[in-house]
C-alpha cells in the first residue's frame, strides 16, 4: 500500500494520499487550504490519478482545495451530508469574526469561489466504498462537527496493525477536537468517544488532521479523555 502525508496551509492540517500501489488510482483525504500543489507532486512522484476526494469534515483548512482536486482530475467527493453545506460555504462552520479575519488576511485572487464540485457523494455511517482497490469504511462521529467522519481501511502491509483510521479533527494525539466551533457539541463528542472510539482495536493506526500519527492502543493510555470515559466516568 502507498500512503503518505503532507501538512498544508497556515494550520497545517494533514492532507493523505492513499492508493493500493504506485501507478494506482488514490484517494485524497482532506485537501485543505494550499494543498493542490502538494497534491500536484504527490500523484506527479508515484504516477498516481486521484479517483476521489474524502472529506473528513467541513472545516475550511480540510476542504479548501477539495472543488480544485474533483474538478482537475474529474472525481466524486464524499462528505457527510450534515457537512455538505460547507463544500460552497465553508465560512458558514467558524465565527464572524474568525470568517473576517481570514478574508483580512487573503487578498482577492487567494479567495476562491466556492461552488458545490460536479458529483458528491454521502459518506453516511456504515457506507463501504472502493477506490482503485482500497476499501474505505465510514464511521459518523459528530462532535467536532455534526458531519465528522472516520474513514478506515485494512492494512495488509503489517501483523502489527489491522487498520489505518483518517480520523480528521475528532482525535489527536493525546488530546480531542474542540466543541465549541459552530456545530460542535459536547455531548455528541462524549457519546462518540464513547460508543465508536472505545470498542476500536487497540491495532489501528489512527492519522489525525493535524499533529503526528499515534493508535487507539497508545490514545488509551495517554489520551486524558479517553481514559475518563474508559473508567466509566466523564469530562
Amino acid at each position: 500500500m502507498l500512503l503518505t502525508s503532507f501538512p498544508a496551509g497556515p494550520l497545517q492540517a494533514n492532507c493523505y494520499v492513499v492508493a493500493r500501489e504506485a501507478g494506482a488510482g488514490c484517494a485524497v483525504v482532506d485537501p485543505g487550504m494550499g494543498a493542490i500543489e502538494g497534491v500536484r507532486a504527490v500523484v506527479a512522484e508515484h504516477g498516481l490519478t486521484p479517483r476521489a476526494v474524502l472529506i473528513t469534515h467541513g472545516h475550511f483548512d480540510h476542504l479548501w482545495c477539495a472543488q480544485d482536486v474533483a474538478k482537475e482530475w474529474d472525481c466524486p467527493v464524499w462528505i457527510h451530508p450534515a457537512d455538505r453545506h460547507l463544500l460552497s460555504d465553508p465560512m458558514a462552520a467558524i465565527s464572524n469574526e474568525s470568517a473576517a479575519m481570514l478574508r483580512q488576511q487573503l487578498s482577492m485572487t487567494d479567495m476562491p469561489e466556492f461552488v458545490e464540485p460536479a458529483d458528491v457523494r454521502d459518506a453516511v455511517d456504515g457506507a463501504v466504498f472502493d477506490v482503485d482497490g482500497v476499501e474505505f469504511t465510514v464511521d459518523h462521529v459528530p462532535g467536532h462537527t455534526p458531519g465528522t467522519l472516520f474513514y478506515r481501511i485494512d492494512y495488509p502491509d503489517s501483523d502489527e496493525v489491522s487498520q489505518v483510521m483518517f480520523s480528521g479533527d475528532f482525535l489527536f494525539a493525546g488530546s480531542i477536537g474542540r466543541t465549541d466551533l459552530v456545530g460542535g457539541s459536547h455531548d455528541q463528542m462524549i457519546a462518540s468517544l464513547r460508543d465508536r472510539v472505545l470498542p476500536l482495536a487497540d491495532d489501528i493506526v489512527v492519522l489525525p488532521g493535524h499533529g503526528p500519527q499515534t493508535s487507539v492502543g497508545q490514545e488509551r493510555v495517554v489520551n486524558p479523555y479517553l481514559e475518563r470515559l474508559a473508567e466509566g466516568g466523564t469530562f
